[in-house]
């Protein structure tokens, strides 16, 4: 198969890449390398994967590379996903999630690909809990412009299915953890948790700690891709656990496995972030035969695995 991936040398992405790779497929990266990470796709640069270095908000190059690399499948991860920075600058967040995404979409219509699999997020859409774990129909209401331009995209995913024809799906993860994201970036708990951990440092929790998250390892994430890939279905689908955990859950559940010794300082809690989540994944189940296999006790160690070998 013929694969275009949008952010693939992201953390979510690179794993991505490295799946379509290793088995078999003539996969071609698009990112502009601003929180991507070149490196993150060395091995499968090795293998015959091609980088091409774009930004999704502009459109002619969007275009070119899709048509040059004439994908079947176009899985768009490319994001602006840091919910302060929506919150600071949420015109920015807008052009990259939002217009981006049109973009990427309108090159997919053009060159004829088969599938659009669109990365998008179950929290921040559905903003507070009412049901939980929460259903694809739950109500959305977005409490950050992260939430609201991933709700637009999807959107617009559905309108070109809609209006053009084009084959598309949204699925909405959880808190995704995993080799390769970063522990000294502003997004992802988990990996910035484990950093301290391996560092015997200290972690800084905002809030009391008690707001639950659905943590979902980047391997089962790579596995919904991959089936969404394969279906038709329209979508969205939940891509979590269908758990809840506190952040002081998993901050105990790190100190074992910590090697010098670690804790945590509380900070005042953050504008824009939910107070507790987690998904219903039985959709996605039901429709993609896709279901977490890695409990969060099994991706901790191998998180941590990963950042100590890479230290």
């Amino acid at each position: 198969m013929r694969a275009l991936v949008t952010g693939g040398a992201g953390f979510i992405g690179s794993n991505l890449v490295d799946a379509l790779v290793a088995r078999g497929d003539e996969v071609t990266v698009l990112d502009n390398l601003s929180t991507g990470r070149r490196a993150n796709l060395d091995a499968a640069l090795a293998q015959g994967a091609t980088l091409v270095e774009a930004d999704i908000r502009d459109a002619e190059a969007v275009r070119d590379v899709v048509a040059r690399a004439r994908p079947e499948v176009i899985f768009h991860l490319a994001a602006q996903i840091d919910v302060r920075k929506s919150v600071a600058d949420p015109a920015f967040d807008t052009r990259v999630n939002v217009e981006g995404t049109v973009n990427v979409l309108a090159a997919a219509q053009a060159a004829g690909v088969q599938r659009f699999v669109n990365a998008s997020t179950g929290g921040a859409i559905y903003g507070e809990g009412r049901i939980l774990p929460a259903p694809e129909d739950h109500p959305t209401a977005p409490e950050a412009p992260y939430g609201q331009s991933k709700l637009a995209a999807e959107g617009y995913c559905g309108l070109f299915r809609r209006l053009h024809g084009l084959s598309t799906v949204s699925l909405r993860f959880g808190n995704v953890y995993g080799p390769r994201q970063d522990p000294l970036g502003e997004a992802g708990v988990v990996a910035i948790f484990c950093g301290k951990a391996l560092a015997g440092g200290t972690a800084t929790i905002f809030g009391d700690g008690l707001q639950t998250r659905d943590y979902i390892y980047v391997g089962d994430v790579v596995a919904a891709n991959l089936l969404a890939a394969e279906s038709d279905a329209p979508g969205p689908f939940n891509v979590g656990r269908g758990e809840q955990t506190t952040v002081l859950e998993l901050a105990e559940a790190l100190a074992p496995l910590a090697r010098d010794g670690f804790g945590y300082e509380h900070a005042p809690e953050r504008q824009g972030e939910i107070r507790h989540i987690a998904l219903d994944f039985s959709r996605a189940r039901a429709e993609l035969g896709w279901e977490p296999r890695v409990p969060l006790a099994e991706g901790l160690q191998l998180t941590l695995a990963s950042l100590d070998e890479h230290r």
